[in-house]
């Protein structure tokens, strides 16, 4: 039975209490209005009562969070009302560490009523119904928590979202919710509310910000290795949800992809900027291990030449990673005869005096290759304008081409520099380029503040293979899944776009000079082998995404959010597609991984020239 509040509670104020010399009691104008909790949140996405003061909201604590820059705690009526849309908790904003309140209390709290969008109003993210400033009184301790709603497969809408309103420029705030039709909003209507997952399988690692992502939908797009595999625009994988804790971090699991937290995992839903719906956990399941293991590829025949692509995260000097990932490179991939890097940073990594060579990054890793037992490769690459090509300031990441001396061989036609361009001749009837490594198209404006692809020249047995390295500009600044706006814009893509028609059209000039050409496009597209990015750079048979010959799980390289997608892409021409001997491997070590050294799995093709 609740106890009877004291005096002393009674008059207990958590409105400024982080300060240690004065407590501010913010008295209750004569406007205000007493209202339930379902009232505020009403049954669409933004409070009826947004910027209005109310007072004498009562609930139960059912969780506090006491760290981070949104500290307060959330309350949920134990009387709900009859509409499913409207959610019976809200999240009281303290600003500092609430002090005085505890799970289980009945409180009773007067302030102004605020919808907060994470991230600021640009970013597209839905915004969280607050009360903030709050007035806080206890009532009663020791009341029972209000019982979770559970979110399985039968509770989650198959459809993602409805279509945002072309009024208010694709925004879904003013339509009614549908909890019963659609995931984000059967998830708006439980906002604040105390939820549970049982079971739930890992479909997104465990992040330095003690983050991870489980499914409710066991079956929805699963993969051989227990991931959710984001195969189009139109399956967006509506069982994803994103588990936070109210614990400290050293209690949260490492978890990989395919590991499953059993039991009950209980806590308020929440909105963040990153992940959007949030379970805050205050009781987390037991993690049991899927036994998710890092691949092997197959090696080469002797025949065969093989091609990697592999974006290894801001490599430096500095790093402690090498080993790894030399060993890698030696036992996952089987030591490639050539190997395409992203993301190779200069000499001294992100510190920004103007250095721009990476001789003494690529000499540590093919150092470190060679100590785990792979072959002593040779590089090639262009060093970048200072500040040029975008990614972490003062790093001037760039591609950069490792091979094997012992089976292939680099044509060196010099003269390439950070912003002369490559082009393509014909010489005794077959294509060649004029500069070997050379920039590809540098003075665009596809690839301003961003990577200029790297294309060079090999010979292996005989036949000579242009392979062009790509890191195309990144997906920074989309509309998140559950944005807002539905559906969600992709500003990012049309950089994106422009950068495959350059790729595109360079190949087609190498085609046009030697039909039979052999050309490999690949590295990190930032893009999926279904987007319209790809499909510009396969435009007119030119190119084909050779990932698309894996079965449709497969096809993935990159964990996004609990979604398994392809980032990563090898693309061919035609004549390495007729022959039918290609071989192509996702080889996944990385990204479905806690203890990740990269956060994208390397991508290998075999072939016969």
């Amino acid at each position: 039975m609740p106890s009877k509040p004291s005096a002393r509670l009674a008059a207990l104020t958590v409105a400024a209490v982080c300060s240690a010399a004065s407590t501010v009691v913010l008295t209750t104008p004569a406007h205000a209005e007493s209202v339930r909790i379902h009232d505020i949140q009403g049954d669409t996405r933004v409070s009826p009562f947004a910027g209005k003061q109310v007072t004498d909201v009562t609930g139960i604590v059912t969780g506090i969070r006491t760290y981070g820059s949104s500290r307060g705690f959330w309350i949920q009526d134990p009387a709900p009302d009859a509409d499913p849309a409207t959610s019976e908790g809200v999240f009281v904003f303290t600003s500092s560490t609430p002090r005085g309140v505890a799970v289980g209390d009945e409180v009773s709290v007067s302030g102004t009523v605020t919808e907060y969008v994470p991230g600021g109003t640009s970013s597209g993210n839905q915004s969280v119904t607050e009360i903030t400033r709050p007035t806080v009184t206890v009532v009663s301790h020791g009341n029972p928590v209000p019982a979770p709603a559970a979110l399985d497969a039968r509770t989650v809408p198959a459809a993602y979202a409805p279509q945002g309103d072309p009024a208010a420029g694709g925004s879904v705030n003013a339509l009614t919710l549908r909890p019963g039709g659609y995931a984000l909003d059967l998830y708006e209507s439980l906002e604040g509310m105390n939820v549970r997952v049982a079971d739930a399988r890992v479909v997104g690692a465990t992040d330095p910000y003690t983050e991870l992502w489980v499914t409710v939908k066991p079956h929805e797009n699963r993969n051989r290795r227990g991931g959710t595999v984001y195969g189009s625009y139109d399956a967006q994988n509506t069982g994803r949800l994103q588990i936070q804790s109210l614990g400290t971090a050293a209690d949260f699991p490492d978890a990989h992809v395919g590991d499953v937290l059993t039991g009950a995992t209980t806590g308020p839903l929440d909105y963040n900027q990153y992940g959007g719906y949030t379970l805050v956990a205050s009781e987390l399941g037991t993690l049991e291990s899927g036994g998710t293991q890092r691949e092997t590829t197959r090696a080469q025949h002797r025949s065969e030449l093989a091609i990697a692509t592999y974006n290894v995260e801001n490599l430096d000097p500095s790093d402690d990673t090498f080993a790894a990932h030399a060993e890698a490179i030696v036992h996952n991939l089987s030591s490639p005869d050539i190997v395409s890097l992203e993301e190779i940073q200069d000499n001294n990594g992100a510190t920004d005096d103007g250095t721009v060579a990476a001789d003494v990054t690529l000499g540590k890793l093919i150092d470190a290759i060679e100590a785990a037992g792979g072959p002593r490769y040779d590089w090639r690459a262009v060093d970048p304008a200072d500040k040029q090509d975008g990614g972490q300031p003062g790093g001037n990441i760039r591609q950069a081409f490792l091979f094997n001396p012992a089976r292939v061989s680099f044509t060196d036609r010099p003269g390439g520099d950070a912003t002369t361009a490559t082009d393509v001749v014909t010489v005794r009837g077959r294509a060649a380029l004029t500069l070997s490594p050379g920039r590809i198209a540098p003075d665009s404006a596809a690839f301003e503040d961003s990577r200029k692809p790297l294309a060079g020249e090999f010979v292996f047995r005989g036949r000579t293979v242009v392979v062009i390295a790509n890191h195309f500009s990144s997906k920074g600044g989309d509309q998140g899944l559950t944005s807002q706006y539905q559906p969600p814009v992709r500003g990012s893509e049309t950089q994106r776009h422009l950068q495959a028609q350059e790729v595109h059209d360079f190949t087609a000039k190498i085609l046009k000079a030697q039909k039979n050409a052999a050309v490999v496009a690949l590295g990190d597209i930032n893009d999926f082998e279904f987007s319209r990015t790809t499909r510009i750079m396969e435009g007119d048979g030119v190119l084909w995404s050779a990932i698309k010959s894996l079965p449709a799980p497969e096809r993935y390289s990159y964990v996004y959010q609990g979604n398994s997608q392809a980032l990563d892409q090898i693309l061919i021409s035609p004549s390495i597609r007729r022959q039918c001997s290609f071989s192509y491997d996702s080889v996944h070590i990385n990204a479905e991984f806690h203890d990740q050294i990269s956060d994208h799995d390397p991508q290998v093709l075999r072939f016969k020239p």
